[in-house]
Formats: structure tokens, sequence, C-alpha cells
């Protein structure tokens, strides 16, 4: 399955230049880890992290100028680094699978004189086989609006495109340009979660659905269709909640009377079910994540808001052994990026796995790898929980 090896965000709210993992221009750097977690106080630039994931989803998905405005963000101005004059970049790399080598997506997002965005540049890019440096190949160069692609057979194409929307969105539903589509898709796959246990609470029509919204307000949904489709897994699912909360014996759907969904919970205690909306915020959240990963064709990359919110300590490091399980996998794995400000969730990380996000005195982010700092490296080897580091002040 694909995995994003490296990301570089330029102008984008407080992340004015932030480097994650390895890039094609990087040298005698380690690629992002299957599972990355990105921690730091509060105000330092996580959420908006975060965020630059789905924009670029929107990006794809809606154009430049509506993901701009959508999910709240207020349109270009109010994304773009403050005093910042230039355009606000991206930069994606990432391997189709371990065999392939890696791609490389460059997206540079400028406003005109109007103020409206547009895509200023645009690259897709792959070193040839035995090439280790310099210039990689290009397979799409764009710059407002104009540029070049090449085809399977090297020929290529000049082409002229809306420079509002993505050369990617265009060109990748064309099958004649098969590591656009590949890169197309891979985006388009993207899962965010930062689940609400109230948006949970709410009454859906009932439909089974494959996958979680962001804020998980069809919770009871991918539970009807986890029932249906994949009774087995569902099972498996419920029995890991079971042994981490006490009481749990059944989690099923019941259909109300005006075709909303009801999602019900049986405690062996009690002989009536307790419905979502009796349920503890930490046992929705544990069932949302757990249904996440149970995803029989997951999607290849997943970030996950803070997911220590409602949940007691004593799951946390059940939590993050749940995820690194299910990234490291050998099939059906997905990456997984998650941010946190919980000790108790970094005390289950390693050095490689955890970046520490923090505020420069100029009111940018930056950003770095704990295991870049050789005492913390050899502070956990001697057995010191990483959490209980950062919560001292060894970390920041």
């Amino acid at each position: 399955m694909a995995k994003i090896e490296g990301v570089r965000v330029t102008n984008y709210r407080v992340l004015r230049d932030v480097a994650l993992g390895k890039l094609w221009n990087t040298r005698m750097v380690d690629p992002l880890t299957p599972l990355t977690a990105v921690v730091g106080q509060n105000g330092v630039g996580k959420s908006s992290l975060l965020d630059t994931f789905g924009f670029l989803a929107d990006c794809l998905k809606l154009g430049v100028e509506d993901a701009c405005d959508a999910r709240g963000r207020g349109g270009f101005d109010r994304i773009r680094s403050q005093g910042s004059t230039g355009p606000i970049k991206f930069e994606v790399s990432y391997r189709p699978d371990s065999r392939v080598r890696p791609i490389a997506y460059e997206l540079a997002v400028d406003s005109d004189r109007s103020g409206r965005p547009f895509v200023s540049s645009e690259r897709l890019m792959q070193r040839r086989k035995g090439q280790m440096y310099g210039q990689p190949f290009s397979f799409l160069a764009i710059h407002d609006g104009r540029g070049v692609v090449w085809k399977e057979d090297s020929a290529s194409e000049e082409v002229a495109l809306d420079n509002r929307r993505l050369g990617i969105a265009i060109l990748g539903a064309l099958r004649r340009h098969p590591r656009i589509s590949s890169f197309r898709q891979f985006v388009e796959s993207w899962c965010q979660s930062c689940f609400a246990p109230d948006a949970a609470r709410s009454l859906p029509l009932a439909g089974p659905q494959r996958r979680l919204t962001v804020h998980g307000d069809n919770l009871a949904n991918v539970v009807q269709f986890m029932e249906r489709q994949h009774p087995a897994l569902f099972k498996g699912v419920v029995r890991r909640i079971a042994g981490r909360v006490p009481g749990v014996e059944r989690i099923d759907t019941e259909r109300g009377p005006d075709g909303r969904l009801l999602l019900r919970f049986n405690d062996n205690g009690f002989q009536d079910p307790f419905y979502a909306q009796q349920v503890s915020d930490g046992t929705l959240k544990l069932l949302a994540y757990l249904l996440m990963l149970a995803d029989p064709a997951p999607p290849p990359f997943i970030c996950v808001k803070e997911p220590e919110s409602g949940l007691h300590h004593s799951l946390l490091e059940v939590l993050v052994h749940e995820f690194r399980d299910h990234a490291t996998k050998k099939r059906n794995a997905s990456q997984i990026l998650v941010t946190t400000y919980q000790p108790y969730v970094v005390d289950a990380l390693g050095p490689k796995e955890t970046w520490l996000l923090e505020k420069g005195t100029d009111g940018f982010a930056t950003i770095r790898r704990a295991s870049d700092d050789a005492a913390v490296e050899s502070m956990v080897n001697e057995g010191l929980p990483l959490g209980s580091l950062w919560y001292s002040g060894y970390l920041d």
C-alpha cells in the first residue's frame, strides 16, 4: 500500500516552513514511520498541520478557490502565513508501494490581482532508475495553467488547463496517465478523523456506510455496514471493546419508526439496552477508532486529531498499540498520523515516531524529530518513557 515518506509545508498559517520525513531533494533523512505522532502545546500549529492534508484533498475535490473557503478556513488571505507575500506550497513524497521509486508532488497556490486563489505551479516527478541525485523526471509540469505532461511512452503533449483546478484532478481521470491517476486516487482516499462524540450521538437516516465522516456523525451507519457486510470483523471489534470497557456485551443498531438509526449498547448488568445518547464519550470514541482500523479495505493514510480526549488514561497506551499494529501489518495497512498533547500517549511512542512541534520567537512553528536528540534517545534506551521526558521538559 502507498506510503508517504515526507511532507513539506510553506506559508500555511503558522507553518511558514515545516518539513517532516524524507523528501526527494534531502539526503540522510529517515522517511516517516508507519505510525507518526506530532506532539506539542496548545496553539503551536498541530491542527494547522493536520488541516494541510485536508486542504490538499479539498483542492483536488473542490478546486483551490472553494478549498480555501471550506471547513471554515476563511479564504486564501486567512490561511496564508501572516506577513507572507509568497504562495502557499505543499510537497509530498510517497511510494505507491515498496518496490517503486518515490514519487514527488509539488503544488503552489497563489492569489491573482483580484484576490482569487489559483494554481501557480504543479509538478509530479520521479527519479529515473539508477538516478540517485539531480533533477527528477517530471510526468506533469504546469505553470499558471499551461505546461507539459508526459505519457507512458515518453511522448509529451502541451496542455492548457483551468488554473483554479489541480492538474492531477483533470489529467488523473485519463487512463493514458497512470502515474497521475495513481496519485490522484491516493489523495482522494485519505481519511481524516476529528471525532466528536456529540456528533456521533445524532440520529442519522438508516443506511449502511463504509467510512466514518470527519466528525463521526455517521457512526451508527458504519456499525450497520459492518454488521451486514463483515459480521465476523464486527464481532471482533465488539470483543475488543468488551475487554476494555467494563460491562459492554453487545453493540448493534435499530431502525426507528421514522427511518432514523439508533446505536444500541447492551450492558451485561442490565436487561434494557443503552443508546448512544447515554453512553460515555470514551466508549463511542474507542468504537469509532476500532471500526476505522477494522475496515477490510482501509484508506492508505489516516489523520487522527487528539485521540486521547474522553478516554481513560489506561486506554491510551492500548490505543497507540492498536494504531501501530494496524500501521505495521504486511497487508491492508494504513499509515497513521496522530496529533496529541497527552504524555500518556507519548509514553507508548518511540523517538523515531515522535515529532515535536514548537513555536519560534517569530511566532511561526518549528518541528523536529525526538530521535534527533541523542540525549533523549539514550534516556529512552535506558527505559525512561518518552512522555515522562516530555512532561519533565526534556523535549521542549
